[in-house]
């Protein structure tokens, strides 16, 4: 599936999803991405950017290797898989796909979404697309 079509199920199959995109950690660089409701397009800009640190930043690198140490794992998989965030008004689901672990979903909702199905539909999406 291409990212673009992955991009577009998420706007279609997660409840009240307003953007969706793809960031491919390896790059740093925003594949796909696409809003049905105004986001700055300074925010979009940073999106990736953003990503990188929430996966990849010093500390939680250092987290990532401290459970894996203490929880005697060995082995290169990237540890964290999903991280939501809530802010006032949305929901911001960022979701590993589990064929290519580089990969980045990263789906906004509106905030009044049922937060249960928006990680249900995410994770049908992270778990069975492939890029």
């Amino acid at each position: 599936m291409s990212v673009d079509s992955i991009v577009n199920l998420c706007l279609k199959d997660v409840p009240k999803a307003l953007a969706a995109g793809v960031v491919d950690m390896q790059s740093g660089m925003l594949l796909a991405v696409k809003t049905i409701d105004s986001h700055p397009q300074e925010v979009l800009d940073l999106l990736a950017a953003a990503t990188k640190d929430l996966y990849e930043g010093d500390s939680v690198l250092t987290i990532e290797r401290i459970f894996k140490r203490v929880r005697g794992v060995d082995n290169d998989e990237r540890y964290f898989r999903e991280i939501i965030i809530t802010s006032t008004n949305l929901i911001h689901f960022f979701g590993r796909l589990k064929s290519r672990q580089s990969m980045i979903i990263t789906v906004v909702c509106r905030a009044d979404a049922n937060l249960g199905l928006v990680l249900t539909k995410a994770r049908e999406i992270i778990n069975k697309e492939t890029i």
